[in-house]
């Protein structure tokens, strides 16, 4: 397997913060440090916090279809642990606060309910005194349960904007395909209705035998094309280099559209009319393979650029077991040796195909 050029994938502020959440795991070790010679107890405590950091990380990453699976695992290591140590009732927290995050205020209240009474439940078996670990409990899960359910309207929030920013793209694009439309009528409507008149003269002139007028009208013709070719040449010039963001705004939807994530990252140069047409080409082709094979839910296309080239990276947020090069992966590679560029794929952890290719001059 050839590795890939190092492109590092974007985290969001989340991500890059969801270890410090994990300080809340103080108050787990505080009444640890009074069971005296527990030795035993201490261990298993300590020891089930392995699989809950797991399943935090599970939780953290996971979508609202698959959540409940991290949810229940910590769960279950909570009402393990409970038996163990009062600082379990910091587990039961982040569940509520993942309860919160990932679904409704309906479910979020049941389950707040039903994990008050297994506190209780605990609290009774136990006979931790003066019922403390059932109240602290419920208190402190009623406080991170609530800031799961704000994080996830801010969540929500955040998606809507993006959604009304994309929709005013597409009004943008759709403004500009009507600009263009208009443009090439004005550029060729008047070219075109002289070029018929002319010729049907020169038919006519023709006819009356009349060769040398019609010789002139049938110049006139040729200069007339001539004319309306280099003017057509200059506007496609003007908007080669809408096509690559058009392209990425396309295909961006066409993701969207399957329920994938998309991200965007960096800046790309002015590019040829060629290595921008085959790019494009390549990015469809991979965005076709991502929509009919891959199970990823998250698709990053990253841009990286330097004087002497630029560096695509597509990748896929799931791993691939065995690639196997089809028409598309060929007609991938096929292309990028049209423009002396490199192909490179990694299959783990994330599927990632990076693009090198040499920046030359914009002709």
């Amino acid at each position: 397997m050839t590795t890939c050029l190092p492109i590092k994938k974007e985290k969001s502020y989340e991500q890059k913060i969801a270890w410090v959440y994990l300080l809340n795991l103080g108050f787990y070790f505080i009444p640890l440090y009074f069971m005296d010679e527990q030795w035993l107890k201490i261990f298993f405590a300590i020891a089930l916090l392995i699989p809950f950091v797991v399943g935090y990380f599970w939780a953290y990453s996971s979508t609202k279809e698959h959540a409940f699976k991290p949810i229940l695992l910590m769960l279950t290591i909570a009402i393990a642990s409970g038996f163990l140590t009062s600082g379990a009732m910091s587990l039961f927290s982040f569940c509520c606060f993942f309860i919160g995050f990932f679904y409704s205020l309906r479910t979020a209240i049941l389950s707040y309910i039903g994990i008050s009474l297994l506190l209780l439940a605990i609290n009774i078996i136990v006979g931790y005194s003066g019922y403390f670990f059932t109240f602290y409990g419920m208190g402190i899960c009623l406080g991170v349960g609530v800031f799961g359910i704000v994080e996830q309207n801010r969540q929500r929030i955040k998606r809507q904007q993006k959604q009304s920013k994309d929709e005013i793209s597409h009004l943008a694009t759709a403004l500009e395909r009507e600009r263009i439309a208009r443009d090439l009528h004005d550029v060729m409507g008047h070219h075109l209705a002289s070029i018929a008149l002319k010729t049907e003269l020169a038919d006519k002139l023709i006819s009356a035998g009349k060769t040398d007028m019609a010789q002139q009208q049938i110049n006139q013709v040729s200069q007339i094309t001539r004319d309306c070719l280099s003017q057509i040449r200059q506007t496609v010039t003007n908007y080669k280099h809408q096509g690559l963001s058009q392209t990425l705004n396309t295909l961006s939807q066409t993701l969207r559209d399957k329920s994938i994530e998309v991200n965007i990252e960096g800046q790309w140069p002015t590019l040829n009319n060629l290595t921008e047409s085959q790019l494009c080409l390549m990015l469809t082709e991979l965005v076709n393979n991502t929509v009919k094979h891959s199970k990823a839910d998250q698709c990053t296309i990253a841009f990286q650029s330097t004087p002497q080239s630029m560096v695509v990276s597509y990748i896929e947020n799931s791993a691939v077991d065995t690639l196997i090069k089809g028409n598309g992966l060929n007609g991938i590679t096929e292309r990028a040796a049209l423009l002396d560029a490199q192909v490179q794929y990694q299959l783990g952890p994330h599927f990632t195909v990076t693009i090198t290719l040499p920046v030359t001059e914009t002709q």
